[in-house]
């Protein structure tokens, strides 16, 4: 049975537009044609890439797809500005597989003073709604009161905090989801935010490239108050001046997925290094001596108040994904409460990695 026509686009980051349309015949992709600005060496490849793609299951893999493009092309073949992966990313943008941010509804959900364990939980919880249908994707931004160090999932508590500096500073210690370092969080002396998404948003996308395709409404408002931010792979946020922050994912089971990210507004590095076991390893690769140089609060770069600063990453993000006032639910807040009592607030997951 032949299905209506399917299209699909994929821009390639610093590259070219890619442009897949199709159909399907009894579950397999036909009548394929691949278009776009691209270059393309010899003119007649392009004919391969239409064969190679023609006869696949439409619930193909997206590394499925990019080895039969590639297979398919003789090695003295020439791809400029696209590549055998995003050619995938269109077709499986035209079958629905992966999507575009315009393919959804978006959320932002303001900042409301919650507990830091509270704001854990709520990353895995609405991750999980957005995952199972239930949620449209949203942008939270977060608020807390109490000062915490919060450890990445894989961490070691032991190596990340020293308890006495904690302990003095009056500061819990909590563990996220995510991977990555530690975040040291105090009352207005960060900004911090999620996005919840689904993970067809970055299909066919490798990690790295994930962290700055998701990010790019933050670079374009760094870039309205005056700073010319970028990403320094993995996952740091920088200017010229040093790392303003960080960011961290996990990918749950059932299709959702947490991106979030914390930057230093204005920081105490006095206390942090009291806190925070910051060894010279970590600091060595990223070209510094002090960790006071490797972070440069957004505070002194920007001359604006924080509150004007999360002002301004709502209105371009509100502005570039068409979002709507949103607002986590009380199944969720119940949700999330009750997460904390057996998880997040737990020893046995402080410490899973002792």
């Amino acid at each position: 049975m032949v299905q209506q026509r399917r299209h699909g686009e994929y821009k390639v980051t610093g590259g070219k537009l890619v442009v897949a349309d199709l159909s399907v015949v009894d579950g397999r992709l036909a009548e394929v044609s691949v278009n776009g600005d691209f270059f393309l060496e010899p003119d007649e490849a392009l004919e391969d890439i239409n064969a190679a793609l023609t006869g696949l299951p439409e619930d193909a893999a997206h590394a499925q797809i990019a080895a039969a493009v590639r297979e398919g092309l003789d090695p003295s073949v020439v791809l400029l500005g696209f590549s055998p992966e995003a050619v995938a990313t269109a077709v499986r943008r035209a079958l629905a597989r992966a999507t575009t941010w315009e393919d959804h509804e978006w959320e932002v959900i303001p900042p409301v003073v919650r507990p830091t364990l509270e704001n854990l939980a709520l990353d895995e919880v609405l991750a999980r709604e957005v995952g199972a249908g239930r949620r449209r994707p949203a942008l939270r931004l977060w608020d807390w009161t109490e000062p915490s160090v919060v450890i990445g999932s894989f961490q070691s508590l032991r190596n990340e905090v020293d308890p006495e500096g904690a302990a003095r500073h009056g500061i819990s210690v909590v563990r996220r989801v995510s991977g990555g370092g530690a975040m040291f969080m105090e009352a207005g002396n960060c900004i911090t935010y999620s996005l919840y998404l689904p993970q067809t948003l970055v299909d066919g996308l490798s990690y790295a490239d994930s962290y700055p395709f998701l990010d790019r409404w933050v670079m374009q408002a760094f870039q309205e108050m005056g700073l010319e931010a970028f990403y320094v792979p993995l996952n740091d946020i920088a200017t010229e001046h040093g790392k303003i922050g960080g960011a961290a994912q996990k990918r749950f089971a059932g299709g959702g997925m947490v991106h979030h990210v914390t930057m230093s507004y204005d920081i105490d590095a006095e206390k942090m290094t009291e806190v925070l076991r910051i060894g010279r390893e970590k600091l060595s690769d990223k070209g510094h001596r002090s960790a006071r140089k490797r972070v440069d609060p957004l505070r002194r770069q920007t001359g604006m108040a924080r509150a004007d600063v999360v002002a301004k990453l709502v209105e371009v993000f509100t502005a570039r994904h068409a979002a709507v006032p949103g607002a986590v639910s009380e199944a969720e807040l119940a949700a999330a409460r009750e997460l904390v009592a057996a998880k997040f607030a737990t020893p046995e997951w402080t410490a899973r990695v002792p």
